[in-house]
């Protein structure tokens, strides 16, 4: 299938493309998933025990050419995200908005930058000024270390960039500004844990 994006441009965060969510997975001893994968099932989780309900955001999506070889098997053949979609993830935990974008590096050192786009940095500004919990969930592989990052920091070093700034963050300022979140059974990812540090 041919998927068209906006201005010809790919997005630059994970792909979504190679995604396991089957129900086998049940242990944080699997590193073979990736962090949406890994975050879709800790959501799931919260959701059964009634502690959050936060979904993946669908992307939007234009069809525009349907191969249609039989009526209860049409494939899609060509399609275009219609619109730039904002961040991954939202919902609610303790009666407050949650708003989150997931982001993973290969880079050991510091995080770039460009991981972003300029809309969700601004969708998260935006919330986070009506009151709403806003952050990146950022997953270094090659160490496989997960951190939460607030908004409001990356806010700083996103507009520092445009100042002469340097293009990235660095890692050891995600470790002292952030929350380190450690793998565990169930959820796997328990980053609700740093948002009531937030909270609090």
């Amino acid at each position: 299938m041919t998927i068209n994006y906006p201005g010809g441009i790919r997005p630059n965060h994970h792909s979504s493309g190679n995604i396991r969510t089957g129900s086998g997975i049940n242990s944080y001893g699997d590193r073979g998933m990736t962090l949406e994968a890994e975050l879709n099932k800790s959501n799931q989780y919260y959701l059964a025990n009634d502690i959050a309900v936060i979904h993946k955001k669908p992307t939007p999506i234009q069809i525009v050419n349907v191969d249609y070889q039989k009526r209860t098997a049409a494939v899609i053949k060509e399609a275009y995200f219609s619109k730039a979609s904002t961040t991954d993830y939202n919902g609610v935990y303790k009666g407050r908005y949650i708003d989150f974008d997931a982001k993973e590096t290969k880079n050991t050192t510091a995080f770039p930058l460009s991981n972003f786009h300029e809309h969700q940095v601004e969708h998260m500004r935006k919330c986070n000024q009506l009151g709403g919990i806003c952050f990146a969930i950022i997953k270094f592989v090659k160490t496989d270390e997960i951190f939460l990052f607030k908004a409001t920091d990356l806010f700083q070093f996103w507009d520092a960039q445009f100042n002469g700034g340097r293009k990235s963050i660095p890692k050891l300022k995600i470790q002292e500004l952030g929350y380190n979140i450690k793998y565990r059974l169930q959820p796997l990812i328990p980053y609700l844990d740093a948002v009531d540090q937030i909270i609090d």
